[in-house]
Order: structure tokens, then C-alpha cells, then sequence
């Protein structure tokens, strides 16, 4: 697709400086800038590859003041990260439209759907699903029986949702992903053995969640598991039965979260952070990558960190002492060898 540089600009609420009629036709960073591109420059420290850069249009702050003469048409908006970013989720949009259902793949006569559904070839939709408006199923998914499907959500390829899940509007499921797995029940038996303890529950995916890809989502023993509106997940992380998140909670790759634990809003959770069973994590709570939260947080909107998790500026000072501990080791075996000097010169 091919636009000019003025209609890049009305899209935008923009304005053009240079050549409007000026044609694009892909996207680019302006360091890598080539004719026919569109960039964008909101980062002062790339200022000076828009002196360089052989795209053909660069998007730029309204206000922001040239120090020398530019080759390229610009493109002048209130906010050049905001604008680009508008720009790339429509191209995104764009380059993913898809529609009609394609063959082979199995759509129970039960199920009823929306209008406007892209469904995937060999994707196989059970009895007595409900799937909204607009919504995107790629090849080779797998939805259970009793499965809702909330309007303007994209299943990528490859996603398993169990019977029963419910997932809202505008959600995003990643390749890979399993809604409604079984949760970890075993009940410890007198021969040492493991009976399995059914899980009939579901799980609830409400509007405006994310979820990476290869993520695992259990369902509950009973009730739900629930995630929250607003809630991104990352790729590779475990959510375990009964668990619920909190809104607009974000959560990075490799985290896990035992089961019955229930997470606040807005919580930040860094990388392979593991958090145990039956407990609460307060809202606004920042725990730091590989920390290890193992009692509830009941303190808003602080920052966390270590194993096991303490408040970040006591886990900073730890690290501080730890790194310490062999020159202090060295002191005391320096200091125990001279009172044993003195010791024998008194006796």
C-alpha cells in the first residue's frame, strides 16, 4: 500500500512541511531510513539521523526546532510516539484483516457466531460456543464445549481454550497459549501415592487482555480463575487454578503465580517472579525480576524485591553487605588471629 505524505498527515491530525504529495510505502526506523520509508523521531538522541536519513517523511513533534536544513517531508503532529504508534496498530490491523472460514475446519452446528469471523483452517469450534463480532480465529485452534468468546478478540494459531472458559471483548491470545487446563490437584494418599482432584471450575478472561505466547492459564477446582480487565501477560508464564489478577496488572516472562493467590491492580511483576499459594499481593505493588514472594504484601504501592521478597531499598542494602561478606570474613579471621596473639603473650 502506498499513501502520500499529506494523507499520513490528516490521519494524523498533522501537518506537512516539505512535499506533501511525497509517496511512502513502508515503515522504518530513521537510522534505517530509505526512500519510500516513514519515520518517526520523538528521542532526542536520534536528532541528529533526521539530518541524515533518506526517508521519505519523518514524523516529528509539532514544536520541535530544526537546527539545519532536512532532506525529508515532515510531518509535524503534538506527539510523534503516540502518532507512530497509532500508525503501526493500523498497518497491523491492516496487514492482519482476514474474514470468511476457511476449509477444512469443524464448526459445531451448536455454536453460534458474529458477524464478520475469520476462522482458521483445521480450527475446531465445539458445541454450544458463543463467538462475538469481528473476531479473528487462526488455523489450528482448539475451543471447547460452553466456550464465550467476547467481541473483537484475535486467537493466534495454535491456541487450546478448555470447555467452559469465558473470554471477553478485545482480548489477544498468543500462539500457544492453554485457557482451562487442569489445575495441580492431588491429594496425597497413605501409600505415598497421588489421587487427582477433579478441577470443574473455569476461567474468566475479561476485556482488554493480553496473553503472550506459551502462557498456561489453570482452570479453578471450583469457581474461577480470573483475570482482570486490562491485564498483560507476557510470554511463558503459569497462572495456577483459582488465581485471580488483578486490573491493568503486568506481568513479565518465566513469572508464576500459585494457586488461590490473589494479585492486586496495577501490580508490576518482573521477570521469573514466583509467587506461592494463598496469598495476597497488594495493588500498585513492583516486584523485581527472580524475586520469591512468599507471604502476602498487604502495604500498597511499594516496591519488592529478593527471595524471600523484602522491601527493595533493604533488598539493595543486602546485596551491598553480601558483596561485603568475604572482606568481612578476612577481618574477623584477622582480628580473631590477634587476640590469640594476645591471649599467649598474657599468659
Amino acid at each position: 500500500m502506498q499513501f502520500t505524505a499529506n494523507q499520513i498527515a490528516t490521519l494524523l491530525n498533522g501537518y506537512v512541511e516539505g512535499d506533501p504529495d511525497v509517496l511512502v510505502n513502508q515503515l522504518a526506523k530513521i537510522e534505517e531510513g530509505k526512500e519510500g520509508a516513514l519515520a518517526f523521531l520523538s528521542n532526542p538522541k536520534y536528532e541528529h539521523f533526521l539530518y541524515e536519513t533518506k526517508a521519505s517523511a519523518v514524523i516529528i513533534n509539532q514544536d520541535f526546532q530544526l537546527v539545519k536544513p532536512v532532506e525529508t517531508s515532515l510531518i509535524r503532529v503534538k506527539d510523534a510516539y503516540s502518532a507512530f504508534s497509532e500508525l503501526l496498530r493500523i498497518y497491523d490491523q491492516l496487514r492482519n484483516e482476514r474474514s470468511g472460514i476457511e476449509q477444512p475446519s469443524f464448526l459445531h452446528e451448536s455454536a453460534r457466531v458474529g458477524e464478520d469471523l475469520y476462522l482458521g483452517a483445521f480450527s475446531y469450534i465445539g458445541r454450544d460456543v458463543v463467538i462475538g463480532d469481528q473476531v479473528k480465529i487462526y488455523p489450528q485452534v482448539y475451543i471447547g464445549d460452553g466456550v464465550t468468546i467476547g467481541n473483537n478478540t484475535v486467537i493466534y494459531p495454535g491456541v487450546r481454550i478448555y470447555y467452559d472458559s469465558k473470554i471477553g471483548d478485545h482480548v489477544i491470545l498468543h500462539s500457544g497459549v492453554i485457557i482451562g487446563s487442569d489445575g495441580f490437584g492431588f491429594a496425597p494418599q497413605n501409600d505415598g501415592s497421588y489421587a487427582k482432584v477433579p478441577q470443574i471450575g473455569n476461567v474468566i478472561i475479561e476485556n482488554n487482555v493480553e496473553v503472550g505466547a506459551n502462557t498456561v492459564i489453570d482452570r479453578a477446582t471450583l469457581g474461577s480463575t480470573i483475570i482482570r480487565q486490562g491485564v498483560k501477560l507476557d510470554n511463558l508464564i503459569q497462572i495456577a487454578h483459582n488465581v485471580e489478577i488483578g486490573a491493568n496488572t503486568v506481568a513479565a516472562a518465566q513469572t508464576g503465580i500459585s494457586g488461590s493467590t490473589k494479585i492486586g491492580e496495577n501490580v508490576v511483576l518482573g521477570g521469573q517472579v514466583g509467587v506461592v499459594g494463598h496469598i495476597q499481593v497488594a495493588a500498585g505493588s513492583q516486584i523485581q525480576a527472580q524475586s520469591g514472594v512468599n507471604r502476602s504484601i498487604g502495604l500498597e504501592n511499594k516496591k519488592w524485591g529478593g527471595t524471600p521478597a523484602m522491601p527493595y531499598n533493604s533488598n539493595l542494602r543486602s546485596h551491598v553487605i553480601y558483596g561485603k561478606l568475604p572482606a568481612l570474613e578476612q577481618r574477623v579471621a584477622e582480628l580473631e588471629a590477634r587476640l590469640k596473639a594476645l591471649d599467649n603473650e598474657n599468659r
